[in-house]
């Protein structure tokens, strides 16, 4: 079940505040996390017993901070940390990575004379286990570090982990930044105003753009690469660029905002990234609350920016590629941003603060073509997108069959969205919505907004959301 569906939005989620509000708050809690198991049962009804690795998780971690916080030994909180770590990073890494590791191990012995075959391992990977298992181990190792007091409630923890409106793709909570309002939170005619708006544009921002500007990329690739002409492979990179942004931004808008609705303040997950100057402050507004987990619980363990900065920032782009995706292209991907932010951190950041134009144009380049890298799987493939960007790298007699006006006519056809899509990137329309928020007219334009994206939901207008399995 996703957000930009009729099955939450006109059946799971009326009935779900219907109850959540009906009852005692000290109620809440509970419908919260019976509800955020439904959401998620929904999403893994073909594979039922991945509801099983939920409890567990809560279990596990819920038994080793008790132990790690009533230890006084140093020597057994390692113990039971390292306990609750190798069971989070454990799943994390059979469900993920253990077919990767087969297949290659299997392609390594083939080049070999040993007779050994791997067996194969087709796991399919459970709905968002990627953000889950990073969450519930900022909690474990914050009680380990004392930061945070143990949760005594099973039930509050188990609420914690399994919320559904980032229970499959964050933002990233850390225990820290919800444990007070799990114990009490206040509710207000304000908070559920304020949360529906800000699904609504989250809603609008998934559905009217990055379903349709995702639309030309999925156009792109059914063409094939071999056959589009560079203007087209230009385009068709841009489209992808936005897709991700508003499908991920809609979404964490969407958490954010039913979060606001129950009584929770989640983080922002981006900041305008697209008017970043460099890469290193990209990666600062964009998915703000990963950068802030691998930054807490990787970089600054390893040493941070006092002892082997190089090594620890190759690390953590290393992890970062490979969190993202089990192939090699994301080791690529993952490797690129480190070499780029190396560059930046030699002298390369501190020339486009000074000429800012140039690091705005350099980001126009870069953005893109780092997305390619991300977006395309077959590294095969890549390479003929990259001669189709730059056909002076093509091989020669490799132009396949190019249609060169597919250009103008796709272009023309999907003008609107990524206009609308250049303009949002702006934070304009952020601003202008701020200004004149309680309006009539604002409130009359969200109510259009969201109508539109029902209409476009019932026209077979959506696609799932690009982070749904990870």
């Amino acid at each position: 079940m996703v957000f930009s569906s009729f099955s939450f939005l006109f059946y799971f989620l009326p009935v779900f505040l219907l109850v959540y509000f009906l009852v005692p708050a000290i109620c809440r809690n509970a419908v919260l996390f019976g509800a955020s198991l439904l959401f998620y049962f929904y999403g893994v009804r073909e594979h039922p017993w991945y509801l099983l690795l939920i409890f567990a998780s809560v279990g596990i971690n819920y038994t080793a901070a008790r132990f790690i916080a009533g230890c006084r030994q140093e020597s057994w909180r390692r113990v039971w940390l390292s306990v609750g770590m190798t069971w989070n990073i454990g799943c994390l890494f059979v469900f993920k990575y253990l077919n990767f590791l087969s297949t290659n191990l299997n392609a390594l012995l083939d080049r070999t004379e040993i007779d050994i075959s791997i067996p194969a391992v087709n796991l399919v990977l459970p709905i968002g286990i990627s953000f889950y298992t990073f969450q519930i181990s900022s909690y474990l190792i914050d009680v380990y570090r004392r930061k945070i007091s143990v949760e005594q409630s099973v039930l509050r923890l188990g609420t914690y982990l399994c919320m559904f409106p980032q229970l499959i793709a964050g933002p990233i909570v850390t225990y820290s930044q919800v444990q007070e309002r799990l114990g009490f939170r206040i509710h207000s005619y304000e908070n559920v105003e304020e949360g529906f708006r800000e699904f609504t544009i989250g809603l609008a921002l998934k559905v009217l753009i990055a379903n349709r500007v995702g639309n030309l990329w999925t156009q792109v690739g059914t063409i094939g690469f071999e056959s589009i002409s560079s203007p087209l492979a230009w385009l068709g990179i841009a489209a992808f660029t936005f897709q991700i942004y508003f499908d991920f931004y809609g979404y964490s808008l969407m958490a954010k905002g039913l979060g606001q609705i129950m009584g929770f303040e989640f983080p922002d997950n981006f900041q305008k990234p697209y008017l970043a100057r460099s890469m290193t402050e990209f990666w600062r507004r964009w998915h703000m609350t990963l950068g802030g987990w691998f930054r807490e619980y990787i970089y600054i363990p390893l040493g941070g920016n006092r002892r082997h900065p190089y090594r620890n920032l190759f690390l953590v782009w290393m992890l970062t590629g490979l969190w993202h995706g089990a192939s090699w292209n994301f080791v690529l991907w993952g490797f690129l941003l480190f070499l780029l932010l190396l560059l930046e951190k030699k002298g390369l950041a501190k020339a486009f603060d000074r000429y800012p134009v140039a690091g705005h144009l350099y980001m126009l380049a870069v953005i893109p073509l780092s997305w390619l890298v991300f977006a395309v799987t077959d590294l095969r493939q890549l390479v003929v997108y990259l001669g189709r960007l730059f056909p002076f790298l093509a091989q020669p007699g490799g132009n396949g069959n190019v249609f060169q006006g597919d250009f103008a006519k796709y272009a023309e056809a999907y003008f609107l969205p990524l206009t609308a899509a250049i303009f949002c990137c702006t934070g304009i329309p952020r601003k202008l919505y701020e200004k004149g928020k309680y309006t009539f007219w604002v409130t009359a334009g969200l109510l259009i907004l969201f109508w539109a994206c029902v209409y476009c939901m019932y026209m077979g207008l959506d696609d799932p959301f690009l982070y749904y399995q990870f």
